[in-house]
């Protein structure tokens, strides 16, 4: 899989991306520079490293994203339950539930899904 792992810092500026998007790298700038406290070359430089790993694009000075904010989320929690559990989503859910984490709203929430995902199946 790839690296696609964002620092605290890099995670905020991809998020001042999406947030913006499609936005000039000219207005990316300062805005960085107002949120982040940023000079224009810390910008560019991070700007730079993100499009290589191939999550956002900057075409004539206009900077989008490659991946929605939701593709790259979907992509880091896989990569998390790869590395961790050994790609076993059940064992991350026990581990999560056992843990406390699951609220009687998120067991709901989680079931309707599988209903959901399961109704897809069936049709394949």
């Amino acid at each position: 899989m790839d690296d696609l792992r964002l620092g605290v810092v890099e995670a905020r500026f991809a998020d001042l991306i999406w947030a913006n998007e499609p936005i000039r790298s000219g207005d990316l700038v300062k805005l960085c520079a107002k949120e982040l406290e940023w000079k224009k070359s810390t910008t560019y430089t991070v700007l730079k490293k993100l499009c290589e790993k191939g999550i956002f694009q900057n075409v004539n000075g206009m900077v989008t994203s490659i991946l929605s904010q939701r593709e790259f989320q979907a992509r880091q929690s896989k990569g998390f339950v790869e590395d961790v559990f050994s790609g076993s989503l059940p064992a991350f859910i026990a581990a999560f539930a056992e843990s406390g984490g699951l609220s009687d709203r998120d067991i709901s929430e989680i079931r309707k899904m599988i209903a959901e995902y399961d109704g897809r199946n069936e049709h394949v």
